[in-house]
């Protein structure tokens, strides 16, 4: 079966860097999509950013762009989302998640299109 494995979370102080990795077994990995999304306590889970299938293309939600980048190694079936300036308002619990499509199509930022996700990695940001 599909299963993505996040590592690398932990506590850091604002204005450090944390790089997360997302491990995936089960599927044939250039043929997704991947995407981080989060989740802090008591609000909705937010789209954080994406990649395409062969790292070409990425997209990143407007509260991370210029401090966040993903990047993809198809070789050893993991995704990383590295993490620079970091703010008290970044905490949360990170998700990587696997959206199976075709090489030409965008990545998505809803939630709900991704086919499997992991079972998240808690990244604490102190002020």
């Amino acid at each position: 079966q599909v299963q993505l494995v996040e590592s690398g979370g932990g506590l850091v102080q604002a204005g450090g860097s944390l790089r997360l990795s997302c491990a995936a077994s089960g599927l044939t990995f250039s043929s997704y999509v991947m995407g981080w999304f989060r989740q802090a306590p008591g609000k909705e889970r937010e789209f954080v950013g994406a990649i395409n299938w062969n790292g070409g293309r990425t997209r990143y939600a407007d509260s991370v762009q210029g401090r966040f980048t993903i990047s993809r190694d198809n070789a050893k079936n993991t995704v990383y989302l590295q993490m620079n300036s970091l703010k008290p308002e970044d905490t949360a619990v990170y998700y990587c998640a696997a959206d199976h499509k075709p090489p030409y199509a965008s990545a998505s930022s809803l939630a709900g299109g991704y086919d499997h996700w992991g079972q998240g990695t808690q990244v604490t940001v102190s002020s």
